[in-house]
């Protein structure tokens, strides 16, 4: 007999959701505009409909969302809803579940990426599994047997903000020398338009040079690599996982910086800690399969 679960992928621009069974197969998707302007209600009027227009969602274990957020699981809410104004505090799986009759669960969207990587991507195979995205940003999430380790807050796993260099410049709202600031794709653009000019439109640019055998880029690289190694120590000398799954925009260049950033890892870390795995994310998509597994983790 097949199980079936739904995802819904809530983003600030488009709200998808998605019909997928208990081996990561998604059977059917539907998606539309957000329209977040038109205020709460109208969304989760949106989301109730496309629910409900999923063959036989009735029949469904459960619901499980992906947000752009922190999320208090325990209560179903949002803690922080940049991208959805209006949905902070807002009772979000009280609601749906109500409207549906499905039980429902949200969490952040890398958390439920990592969770679909944990049951059907690189992760399936270990026990502690570490989910780190690499893009404009830096986030972070992990598993232990399948299980999301959300926190009290929803914070746990959250990475952006730890600091690799406290003698670095204040860029944001983070701390100085977080990485995030350092050493994403936001931060590398930033700092090859400081080297190069305008001329950088984004950080595969830089990494583009650095592979052409320009020193300055070459520098840029190098020190991401060597910052990245340092978050991802400090990761391992805390959680000890099994395996770091690495998905986001940045590893389209990962022949570029992986490797370095793997080698020099295992410069900082205890001898035992060395043989940690190193992985590409697989998925295609993560955030709605990942969403849908949030049901099935919760009824094991």
């Amino acid at each position: 007999m097949k199980y079936y679960y739904i995802g819904v992928d809530l983003g600030g621009t488009n709200v998808r959701v998605a019909k997928v069974n208990e081996m990561g197969h998604i059977e059917q998707v539907i998606k539309e505009a957000t329209e977040i302007s038109q205020g709460v209600e109208h969304v989760i009027d949106k989301i109730v409909r496309m629910i409900k227009s999923i063959d036989h969602y009735e029949a469904c274990e459960g619901i499980g969302m992906g947000v752009p957020g922190p999320v208090d699981t325990v209560h179903g809410v949002m803690n922080l809803a940049t991208n959805l104004p209006g949905f902070e505090n807002y009772p979000l799986c009280r609601t749906i579940s109500e409207r549906t009759g499905l039980k429902t669960y949200a969490d952040n969207d890398v958390n439920v990426a990592c969770l679909a990587e944990s049951y059907h991507g690189a992760g399936k195979e270990y026990p502690i599994c570490y989910y780190v995205t690499l893009s404009t940003g830096i986030g972070g999430a992990f598993t232990v047997n399948h299980q999301l380790v959300s926190g009290m807050t929803g914070y746990a796993g959250e990475i952006a903000n730890i600091v690799i260099d406290r003698n670095r410049e204040k860029v944001n709202y983070l701390n100085i020398g977080a990485v995030e600031n350092e050493a994403s794709g936001t931060a590398i653009t930033r700092k090859g338009k400081a080297a190069f000019g305008d001329q950088i439109k984004h950080a595969g640019m830089v990494f583009d040079l650095a592979k052409e055998g320009d020193e300055t880029a070459k520098r840029i690289v190098d020190e991401v690599c060597y910052d990245l190694a340092l978050m991802f120590a400090d990761i391992a000398h805390v959680v000890n996982p099994h395996i770091f799954i690495v998905g986001g925009g940045m590893m389209k260049s990962k022949d570029v910086f992986f490797d370095q950033v793997i080698e020099t890892f295992k410069t900082l870390v205890h001898v035992g800690m060395r043989s940690t795995i190193f992985a590409e994310a697989q998925l295609e998509e993560p955030g709605l399969v990942g969403a849908a597994m949030l049901p099935m983790s919760k009824s094991e």
